[in-house]
């Protein structure tokens, strides 16, 4: 499909996020033809600009991220782009940006499409999603809200948020983005799966014997610290992009490939999520905090940071499911700041099964998503001198020239909310599950810091805490990537 006619919305388009993510996604997708003549986009945000000196802003974000870029092509794509402050929170100004909207629909032959996307602060997700509906901002034709994270705190403000929401827009109007999913890696995971009877045969409880997801980030909180001590890597992290890789690892084979059948496989699995305990996060969650390293202070001594504080840098835990094909399997994660080095990665560990070779080592499939895309594949074969046995890696690996066609995550993930194909965003149902587990641990945290259980302080540039290594359920398991 070519030239989607709309309206885009996008309310904080002067934001960092449009700079640098938006204004170059929507570029490429113009130069793909998915949106041509018929559309317009109006940012809001609160700073005084013009609709020039917002046109001017689209084309240098255009030109620091895209590649071989054509001055005419972009000087055409920016007239599409018009400015409009707004208070999210003054009603008058809803009512000037419908006006906007209108007539760059007629303008554009905008078919009454709107799209909006919330690009700013999740504390005005709730008003803004009140006032497109209590000032009619709709359209008369399709209307789709996009999302960013975090949707709420925890179940009960991302229910009130749900609710906001729904007033405006169905649920299959609604876009809660994630940007993991739009990794290429991450939307390789089901093929992988299903696509391939080597795989497909083997994935499920019988032949695997654990799965561990790490998200690893190198760099610490920056500047950052007033925004993340209110965070922590438990919500920043585990409760969207660690929980959407793992679903997509243990959800049980779709009736078919469409959006829906996918998602309802996804709730399926939900329903034997195992909710942890007291005593199972006591056992087998562990939150840490980085100490100092030589360029930078300790957690706790960041600026904005309490110096009491209890939040957390880093978390490990597990995961499990009473239904799906890994029903009754640990499912590990683990993130965090400081940490070695940027890795995001899953370890398949599959159950060691010879009666001929004693010392045959686990199979293990590792799926590498950043920051190169590879999978290998780690298999027992003979010594060369010798009958032992050593341990071969066959790996795959994305060449230069695929990587450079794989597309950026909110590329790919804006042309599935132009195309209303919902599979890489997340269902209410799936959030709701997630915040239940999220929230079980957390209830636990704060009891332990009632108890003056505070967390395990680790060294830049390691793992973690060295708690973390004894989470696993058998006592020969251990974390893959070390």
């Amino acid at each position: 499909m070519k030239n989607i006619p709309n309206v885009m919305i996008i309310f904080g388009g002067s934001g960092d996020l449009a700079h640098r993510k938006l204004y170059p996604a929507l570029f490429n997708l113009y130069r793909k033809g998915l949106i041509a003549d018929n559309f317009a986009v109006i940012a809001t945000a609160r700073r005084p600009w013009s609709h020039d000196f917002l046109r001017g802003q689209v084309k240098n974000a255009v030109n620091e991220t895209c590649e071989q870029v054509d001055a005419a092509d972009l000087d055409r794509f920016a007239t599409h782009f018009y400015y409009q402050s707004h208070d999210v929170t003054h009603v008058d100004h809803y009512i000037a940006l419908k006006q906007l909207a209108q007539k760059l629909d007629e303008k554009y032959d905008c078919h009454g499409n709107r799209i909006f996307y919330m690009a700013m602060a999740p504390s005005f997700f709730g008003t803004i999603a009140t006032h497109i509906n209590d000032q009619k901002l709709l359209g008369t034709g399709f209307n789709r809200l996009i999302v960013e994270k975090p949707f709420g705190r925890d179940y009960e403000t991302a229910e009130k948020l749900n609710q906001e929401i729904g007033a405006s827009f169905d649920e299959k109007s609604v876009y809660r983005i994630d940007h993991y999913l739009g990794k290429e890696m991450i939307q390789n995971i089901l093929p992988l799966r299903f696509a391939n009877p080597l795989l497909k045969n083997i994935w499920n409880a019988e032949y695997i014997k654990n799965i561990q997801v790490t998200l690893a980030e190198k760099i610490g909180v920056g500047t950052r610290g007033g925004y993340y001590d209110n965070s922590g890597a438990l919500r920043d992290m585990v409760q969207n992009h660690i929980f959407q890789i793992i679903t997509l690892l243990a959800m049980p084979a779709p009736k078919n490939l469409t959006s829906d059948a996918i998602h309802e496989a996804k709730q399926r699995l939900l329903q034997g999520l195992q909710i942890p305990s007291y005593d199972e996060v006591s056992k087998s969650v562990v939150r840490g905090q980085y100490l100092a390293s030589e360029h930078e202070p300790a957690y706790i001594n960041v600026d904005q940071v309490a110096p009491d504080s209890c939040t957390e840098t880093y978390v490990a835990g597990k995961v499990k499911f009473t239904t799906g094909p890994l029903a009754g399997v640990p499912i590990y994660f683990r993130t965090g700041k400081k940490m070695r080095e940027k890795k995001s990665r899953i370890d398949i560990v599959l159950k060691a099964d010879s009666d001929l070779y004693e010392k045959a080592n686990e199979n293990i499939m590792t799926i590498e998503i950043d920051p190169v895309s590879k999978i290998v594949l780690r298999l027992n074969g003979k010594e060369i001198v010798g009958t032992g046995l050593r341990v071969e890696d066959l790996s795959y690996a994305f060449n230069e020239e695929e990587m450079h066609q794989v597309p950026d995550g909110y590329e790919r993930l804006l042309n599935d909310v132009f195309m209303a194909d919902r599979t890489n965003f997340t269902h209410w149902m799936e959030l709701a599950q997630y915040w239940r587990y999220i929230d079980a641990i957390e209830a636990a945290w704060r009891k332990q810091n009632s108890m003056a259980i505070k967390p395990d302080q680790y060294l830049p540039n390691a793992f973690g805490p060295n708690a973390a290594d004894n989470i696993f359920e058998n006592a020969d398991s251990y974390w893959i990537y070390r």
